[in-house]
């Protein structure tokens, strides 16, 4: 029980254990010297013998004073006190405190104690006072912090505690503000603790009085009939009043837990206008804005804002403060207002940024879409000028227009031009004037339409158009061109049978090879770019197919370049052709040798790509999913930007004249396209160049594939060829046979090559003009053909049609299509399950009598 005192009573400070008041004057101690004195001048007068026992008496006398004060400070009756004890200011101070105050020794008692503390404590005089652990003793309220207290007091440390006591008799109880420290910091005066208690009953009342005032403050601004939010710089909402919360259908529990942003809640780029008003160090600016907020069941409300917000001196915004009202009553209510908010939500909500201006191009007015616009852009919110929204370069077209509508006149061309910032953008200028007679600070209104995304959209659409242009000529032309070289290779290979090496004109038929061979690698090149090409997918580990690769690399890029290949882990499969993929390979290869002539590195490197990876990677026309990345990179002098979007063109070349094709790099992207891949580059003058392929992730299927007949030949790899020296020449095998042959070719000259060269090889040749006249043939050796050699486009029956008669009249008979198209361009027409082999033109006469060889022995 805590005993309750009259604050009123005064009482005189007082201490525990009273000292005994000290007396003294200088003028007693001055007589005291001045009677020592004067007895030692008078025994000096008497003599020395005269005065010795008087002497003797006197320091037996002082001897004894002397004794006795000795014994008196051992016992405690005499004691030395510290002169600054006796300090009236400083023990005034703590006598006559506000707070109370006590000093406990180690064992607890109460050895100082003053006025202030008494009363607090309720006791009656200074032998009443008790220690605050005693008084407050049976106190439920009050005994738990009065531990923690006495704990911090026992370790020497600091505390404090604010307990409330309960009043008697129903009177209104007290709050305390109870503190412990130790008196010093020595090692014996931490032993003993200062106490002090002060009354804080009246603070803690004042407090509660302003906190019901802001309940009362916050009560009425919730259910104000207009709505009330705070926005902090991080563009979060801190602060949603019960009536915006209501009108948007929010929990205001929710809100005030925090999450929702201004974004959140305002519909369309209406935020932004909020964040774009022009920062003045400083100053506290007011807004007015007519925009939609965005309801959580996503419907709209027209409201108009007063946005108020204040810069500190470094510009920096604070809080804003922001009054809502809502302007959905005016539609129903005041056709007028009604037209005024459709007419705000047709400004704000167009997608064209529209702005006002004048005659220098500074922004009067803009709608959401041009804050938004300029945000996007990089552009302070202190810029006003609209010509900052246009780069440099293109600055001066836009400025004419504008001062054309300045000067008043009407259609005015749209003015297409490029867009500030980092990023390549554009858009598109429609200037249209004002009249001046209604507003002299507006000289032009400006409607800005971004056409960045449609320019590349057109970009892609005629670079696609033009790349199948080119594809569709060099596919068609291929079939021409691989009938007259097959014709002219054959012939070659008649004349090198018939002339020995020793023979005069011998190198010239060497020279005509090499040529038809080189002019076959080309044709090989634009049937890969147009992607009609015959490909052999399997599937392939790629960590070791470059493995294969990298002796090749190393004699290809020569001394001077440093090649690197860095192996991802557990690579997944890819299904490609792989003679193709080294094709693409060694392409690259070569062109970064060419980029580093004075030396280098070439980096290959291989990776896993996820399908979030690739989303995340954002390249144009690759859609998210599980693909193998092969980097090719070098440290070589870059690409230029003007000629990056081009070097996938044919007969695109950067080279000498005569030192390329100008189809390598057009190649690598037809082969690639044709696997299912994509490949993108990534350079920079002087920065070195980066080649990204990605090839699509093969799934292994659950039942048995049908294995495709390989390719019977492939022509040698111009890049390879032209770098590495010629692979040692195979052991010949033996290419005679027996049997009957039906010749199918609509080119006689053709027909007549590859018959007789079939003939020289020990075959029976059977040729037919086309596939009616095959028909009959058949029917005449009585179906005694052991294969069919057929070209593909043929008049009046083609070669799948011929296919699909003679296995219907023999099942078994086999089959060679040669034909200077890509299998997969009549591969379609066949019937499922079909099987042949396939020759493509141009080949020589070694190449046909093993196809035919093998096909016979199957």
């Amino acid at each position: 029980m805590t005993a309750e005192t009259d604050h009123d009573l005064p009482r005189e400070p007082v201490a525990a254990h009273e000292p005994s008041p000290r007396s003294g004057s200088i003028a007693l101690v001055l007589l005291v010297a001045a009677g020592l004195v004067a007895v030692a001048v008078g025994l000096m007068t008497l003599g020395r013998v005269q005065a010795q026992p008087y002497i003797l008496g006197i320091l037996a006398v002082l001897a004894m004073v002397g004794l006795f004060n000795l014994f008196a400070f051992a016992a405690g009756i005499i004691r030395f006190v510290d002169r600054s004890l006796d300090d009236p200011v400083m023990g005034r101070i703590a006598d006559h405190a506000f707070d109370g105050l006590a000093v406990t020794d180690p064992r607890g008692h109460v050895i100082y104690s003053n006025a202030a503390y008494l009363t607090l404590t309720g006791a009656t005089g200074p032998q009443d006072v008790r220690p605050v652990e005693r008084v407050f003793i049976g106190n439920p309220d009050v005994s738990e912090a009065v531990f923690r207290l006495l704990k911090a007091a026992r370790e020497g440390k600091r505390q404090q505690e604010e307990v409330r006591i309960s009043g008697q008799d129903g009177s209104q109880g007290r709050w305390l503000r109870m503190r412990v420290r130790p008196l010093g910091t020595g090692k014996r005066e931490t032993r003993y603790a200062v106490w002090s208690i002060a009354d804080i009953t009246r603070d803690r009342e004042r407090q509660e009085d302003v906190f019901q005032e802001l309940q009362h403050a916050i009560e009425y601004l919730d259910h104000a009939p207009c709505g009330f939010f705070s926005v902090n710089p991080a563009g979060e909402l801190a602060y949603v009043n019960a009536t915006l919360a209501n009108w948007l259908d929010y929990d205001l529990a929710e809100i005030g837990s925090g999450g929702l942003k201004l974004t959140d809640i305002v519909s369309g780029d209406g935020a932004s206008l909020l964040t774009s008003i022009v920062a003045v160090p400083g100053e506290v600016k007011t807004e007015v804005f007519d925009i939609d907020l965005r309801m959580r069941t996503g419907k709209t409300m027209p409201v108009r804002l007063y946005h108020k917000l204040a810069f500190g001196a470094d510009g920096a915004p604070g809080p804003s403060r922001t009054l809502v009202i809502s302007r959905a009553r005016d539609e129903r209510s005041d056709p007028d207002r009604a037209a005024e908010v459709r007419f705000m939500r047709f400004f704000d909500h167009t997608p064209m940024a529209i702005a006002t201006v004048d005659r220098g191009g500074n922004v009067v007015r803009a709608n959401a879409r041009y804050a938004k616009l300029g945000q996007a852009l990089g552009l302070d919110s202190a810029s006003k000028s609209i010509f900052r929204a246009v780069s440099s370069r293109d600055r001066h077209l836009l400025i004419a227009a504008i001062n054309q509508a300045a000067e008043g006149q009407a259609d005015i061309a749209p003015v297409e031009v490029a867009l500030e910032g980092t990023k390549e953008r554009w858009g598109q200028f429609f200037v249209t004037p004002v009249d001046s007679a209604e507003n002299d600070a507006e000289a032009a209104i400006v409607h800005m339409l971004e056409t960045t995304e449609r320019r590349a959209l057109e970009n892609q659409i005629n670079q696609s158009q033009k790349m199948e242009t080119v594809g569709q000529l060099a596919g068609g032309i291929a079939h021409d061109f691989n009938n007259v070289l097959s014709a002219i290779m054959m012939a070659n290979d008649f004349l090198l049978n018939a002339h020995k090496p020793t023979d005069p004109s011998f190198q010239d038929i060497m020279q005509i090879k090499q040529n038809a061979t080189r002019a076959a690698t080309l044709v090989r090149q634009l049937l890969a770019f147009s992607r009609r090409q015959t490909l052999r997918p399997q599937v392939l580990d790629l960590g070791d197919a470059l493995s294969d690769l990298a002796m090749l690399l190393r004699r290809l890029i020569g001394e001077k370049v440093k090649q690197e290949t860095i192996h991802g882990r557990d690579l997944w499969p890819v299904k490609v052709d792989v003679s193709q993929f080294e094709q693409v390979i060694v392409n690259l290869a070569v062109n970064a040798r060419d980029a580093m002539p004075d030396g280098g590195k070439l980096i290959v490197r291989t990776a896993n790509v996820t399908a979030e990876e690739a989303a995340k990677l954002a390249y144009k026309g690759m859609p998210a999913a599980d693909y193998v990345r092969i980097e090719v990179a070098d440290t070589g002098t870059g690409i230029p930007a003007d000629i990056r979007d081009k070097i996938f063109e044919p007969f695109f070349s950067t080279k000498e004249v005569g030192k390329g094709t100008g189809l390598g790099l057009s190649t690598v992207y037809g082969i690639v396209k044709q696997t299912g891949g994509f490949i993108y580059v990534d350079s920079e003058p002087g920065q070195g160049t980066s080649f990204q392929i990605f090839l699509p992730r093969h799934h292994a299927e659950p039942e048995a594939q049908v294995e495709q007949p390989a390719a019977v030949a492939s022509a040698t790899n111009g890049a390879a060829k032209d770098a590495a020296p010629a692979a040692e020449a195979k052991p010949r095998t033996d290419l005679t046979g027996q049997g009957t042959i039906l010749l199918v070719e609509d080119e006689e000259g053709l027909r007549a090559l590859n018959a007789r060269g079939l003939r020289s090889r020990g075959y029976t040749v059977v040729e037919a003009e086309n596939g009616v006249e095959a028909m009959e043939l058949l029917e005449e050796q009585n179906g005694a053909i052991d294969l069919v050699v057929s070209d593909v486009v043929m008049p009046e029956m083609d070669g799948p049609t011929l296919l699909k008669a003679m296995r219907e009249t023999n099942p078994d008979i086999r089959f060679i299509f040669v034909s200077g198209y890509a299998e997969d361009a009549f591969e379609k027409s066949l019937p499922e399950g079909q099987q042949f082999d396939f020759l493509p033109k141009p080949f020589t006469l070694s190449q046909l009598v093993a196809a035919v060889k093998e096909t016979m022995t199957k």
